[in-house]
């Protein structure tokens, strides 16, 4: 709570949240007019329409997931390295808490930020459904997978802002990785099927496909899952070590 708190008091929430907002809007529109043009297109040449799921939800779930690339660090950059610039780390190691407690209060808290980013998200399926006919299989699913790649997100960046007193520092580096994971799948392509197969089972976005699809796979879930806990872990190791330090 007072992690969340902590976010909502300050302008940062506020700005996360606008700017994920108009990016999200900007990447919600323009799908649609071309999905508006094509079905107007293909009425008048076949009487045909088409799928809604392909043409709209799969595009816009994707594009949901870029957005967080960029957003993302700005959430997560600044959880332990303002505490450490500012000097409140050595309150927060002496206070009664486990570091499995101060962990999991700063992972929940940024998780309640991403949870209200997403909520925005859903005027735009609204529209969809007041306007159209969607399945919601891969709504559904599609918002599960946000959740959990935007969990594996705030986990790498917890962990890079407990390595670091500077905040932009811990936004740059985080992003470089984020990146990183986001365009392995692609460094694939490049290299023989063996290593491609390694890089798409480690690609972030590889398991979000089937979420978006309205798949759910137990192999994508235990990669998400796995991916957030060893995230926290080592960011466990890492105040551990500072404790220590300190």
């Amino acid at each position: 709570g007072k992690e969340l708190r902590g976010y909502f008091a300050s302008p940062i929430a506020y700005i996360v949240i606008g700017f994920f907002a108009l990016l999200y809007g900007w990447f919600f529109y323009v799908p649609l007019s071309f999905f508006n043009r094509q079905s107007m297109q293909m009425g008048a040449e076949m009487g045909g329409a088409l799928n809604i799921n392909q043409a709209l939800i799969a595009p816009m779930l994707t594009n949901a997931t870029v957005v967080i690339l960029f957003v993302m660090p700005m959430i997560t950059m600044r959880t332990y390295s303002e505490e450490k610039r500012s000097g409140t780390i050595e309150l927060l190691l002496t206070s009664p808490l486990t570091d499995t407690q101060i962990i999991l209060g700063k992972f929940i808290g940024a998780m309640g930020l991403y949870v209200a980013m997403l909520a925005v998200t859903l005027i735009h399926a609204g529209i969809l459904f007041l306007y159209g006919n969607p399945e919601w299989k891969p709504l559904a699913t599609g918002y599960l997978g946000l959740l959990l790649m935007g969990g594996c997100f705030l986990s790498v960046g917890l962990l890079i802002s407990s390595l670091t007193k500077n905040q932009i520092v811990a936004g740059m580096v985080t992003f470089a990785v984020f990146l990183m994971l986001w365009v392995i799948n692609w460094i694939g392509t490049f290299v023989g099927p063996t290593t491609q197969a390694v890089l798409s089972h480690l690609s972030i976005t590889d398991h979000f496909d089937d979420f978006a699809r309205g798949v759910l796979d137990t192999k994508h879930l235990v990669y998400y899952l796995s991916f957030i806990s060893l995230g926290l872990f080592l960011t466990a190791k890492s105040v551990d070590s500072e404790r220590w330090r300190g």
